[in-house]
């Protein structure tokens, strides 16, 4: 592999970890969130981890594509991760949200170095796999950061 590819699967991974730590998050406050807002949060939420878990496979069969073997197992995921997965953390609703989008920011962070990388290889069709996934996280920090009581 060469060294392009490997800092370019080397992104991905880190990709990958910040998807599974966001989907962590936001499926265990799908379960724990209350308040006013229970049932559009609790639907948005799961709306989110449904995308989130969709889009782990379309970033783990890249890094295979590219020739390398995508990391499994929580402990794998979480160490590449740069997005605390929130275990026991059961904040109140608004602190949720803000956490959420806090973390989609910062996968946005990840995702667009990994794009870059990308980009710089001249390798479109991991761009392919990136560009839908940033659109889709910045629509979800969106329709989070909108739900944020003022």
């Amino acid at each position: 592999m060469s060294d392009t590819n490997n800092q370019i699967v080397e992104a991905l991974k880190k990709v990958l970890g910040d998807t599974y730590a966001l989907y962590l998050k936001t499926h265990g406050y799908h379960w724990n969130v209350e308040g006013p807002n229970f049932k559009s949060l609790h639907d948005l939420f799961e709306e989110n981890y449904k995308a989130l878990f969709l889009s782990m496979d379309d970033v783990a069969e890249r890094i295979r594509a590219l020739g390398a073997y995508a990391p499994a197992g929580g402990k794998a995921l979480a160490e590449l991760a740069s997005i605390e997965s929130g275990d026991n953390d059961v904040p109140s609703a608004n602190a949720m949200l803000q956490n959420l989008v806090a973390g989609h920011e910062s996968f946005l962070i990840t995702a667009r170095k990994a794009m870059g990388l990308a980009g710089d290889g001249s390798d479109t069709a991991t761009e392919d796999v990136l560009s839908p996934l940033i659109a889709a996280h910045e629509k979800m920090a969106w329709m989070l950061r909108s739900s944020l009581e003022r």
